[in-house]
């Protein structure tokens, strides 16, 4: 009777730790994209939202239709085009939102716009 593992036995355990190992660490990877895109969509939601508030504040003309904002030390192109409704006191916005310089959107963020704004 012997004891312990042969080299044969070993290189074999080895083989099995490293294949478990590269799947967990390409699950791993995985997960911290699927992160970092939903941190970069939150971010987005923000400024989306925020632009629309201030569309709100300044009666829907007041701000330019592409800018650039910062937030949590990132810069996004916002993009703002808006339309006719049926009510002539409202204006349909859309607000798209990206990576500055990327030329791609993460998030578009639809509204209504109040033509005269409700601050004085």
């Amino acid at each position: 009777m012997r004891s312990g593992y042969s080299l044969m036995e070993a290189l074999v355990a080895l083989f099995i730790l490293a294949i478990a190992t590269v799947g967990l660490t390409r699950a791993t990877q995985a997960h911290v994209d699927s992160v970092r895109g939903l941190e970069q969509r939150v971010i987005a939601q923000w400024v989306a939202e925020n632009r629309l508030t201030e569309l709100n504040l300044r009666g829907g003309a007041a701000t330019s239709d592409a800018s650039v904002v910062r937030m949590l030390d990132r810069d996004w192109d916002v993009r703002v085009s808006r339309s006719a409704t049926d009510d002539p006191d409202l204006i349909a916005v859309e607000v798209a939102v990206g990576p500055a310089g990327s030329g791609r959107e993460t998030l578009r963020l639809s509204g209504f716009v109040d033509r005269v704004g409700s601050a004085a």
